[in-house]
């Protein structure tokens, strides 16, 4: 990737701190942690975190961001780098591509469609066929993205469902609740899904891209980061309901890695270790990119999906949202 260091992950409360070149990190009852500032990409927040003006100075001076997870796993914010790398001229183009309402709605239609095969892959089932096909069949006559996002929830309902099916009932979903989620099953998509869209945000900042002027989710995300929240939904499916379904088939997921209370849900401590661990560890497969004829980390494929809307933007090459072809 084009950005430097690695992700870490800060799964306990902590205080961050400079020192020198550095960031110390001091976690309750453990000797602090050290890490050189050019080893790090971002940081990952899902617990309390204080921090100080030296080293949030030091951390945007590097392009650094730190993102935050709120207790239940929703994406709270980050504190981000002063100084982007967006690029006038292709701001310019990317301006002009999400304003053409036509186009807008094309680029639209294609994530919503790559993020249900997607689904379909990650749970592989062909369960989900007629409900696809429905979905194929309703997207050319959307003409905006409101109804384009309705079609999508008429199709997520019906994978949500088919999903319950693999679970056991204590990490069943019973349709998608957030802010805060009902239960375990809810606080696991929560969370993974947070993290992957602060994949893709950190991702984007180390493009010419400019975060905040997306296509799918521009009317209804007017505050947010909303090319993020485009480029994320592809892969979503891929890490949230995938995992979830194998953690369910291993039996590696228990109740005690969930804090559940009535009508609210969120990761324990070790749910978060144990989450985090496994983020980790998948992002970290390779597989062989048939263009660039080498291994690439699924890390790396959500830096290449922003590269995409660069070549579109400066090359007008068309825009294929990710789908796995392994």
């Amino acid at each position: 990737m084009a950005a430097v260091g690695r992700t870490y992950w800060l799964t306990e409360p902590c205080r961050i701190r400079r020192e020198d070149n550095s960031i110390r990190i001091e976690r309750p009852d453990t000797t602090p942690v050290r890490i050189p500032i050019t080893d790090i990409r971002d940081l990952i927040a899902f617990d309390h975190i204080d921090i100080n003006t030296s080293a949030i100075s030091l951390l945007s001076r590097s392009s650094v961001t730190i993102h935050v997870l709120d207790h239940y796993g929703n994406y709270a914010g980050s504190i981000s780098p002063a100084e982007s790398m967006s690029s006038a001229s292709v701001v310019r183009r990317q301006v002009e591509l999400t304003a053409d309402q036509g186009n807008r709605l094309d680029i639209s239609r294609s994530l919503v469609l790559a993020t249900a095969e997607n689904i379909c892959w990650s749970l592989n089932t062909d369960l989900l066929s007629p409900a696809l096909e429905k979905l194929q069949a309703a997207l050319p006559e959307c003409t905006s993205t409101e109804e384009i996002m309705g079609q999508e929830g008429n199709f997520r309902r019906t994978a949500r469902e088919v999903l319950d099916t693999y679970l056991p009932p204590w990490l069943r979903l019973d349709g998608r609740t957030r802010r805060p989620p009902t239960n375990a099953g809810n606080a696991f998509i929560s969370y993974v899904n947070s993290i992957i869209y602060a994949r893709l945000l950190t991702a984007l900042r180390t493009t010419p891209l400019h975060t905040a002027i997306g296509f799918l989710h521009s009317e209804t995300d007017r505050r947010r980061n909303t090319l993020a929240l485009d480029l994320a939904e592809p892969f979503k499916p891929i890490f949230a309901e995938r995992l979830l379904k194998r953690t369910a088939s291993q039996k590696s997921l228990k109740p005690s890695d969930f804090e559940t209370d009535v009508g609210k849900a969120s990761l324990s401590k070790d749910g978060r270790r144990k989450i985090s661990a496994l983020l980790k560890e998948e992002l970290a497969t390779s597989v062989y990119h048939r263009s660039l004829k080498r291994k690439v980390s699924y890390e790396e494929l959500l830096h290449l999906e922003g590269l995409k809307l660069v070549r579109l933007c400066l090359e007008d090459k068309p825009y294929k949202p990710f789908r796995p072809w392994w």
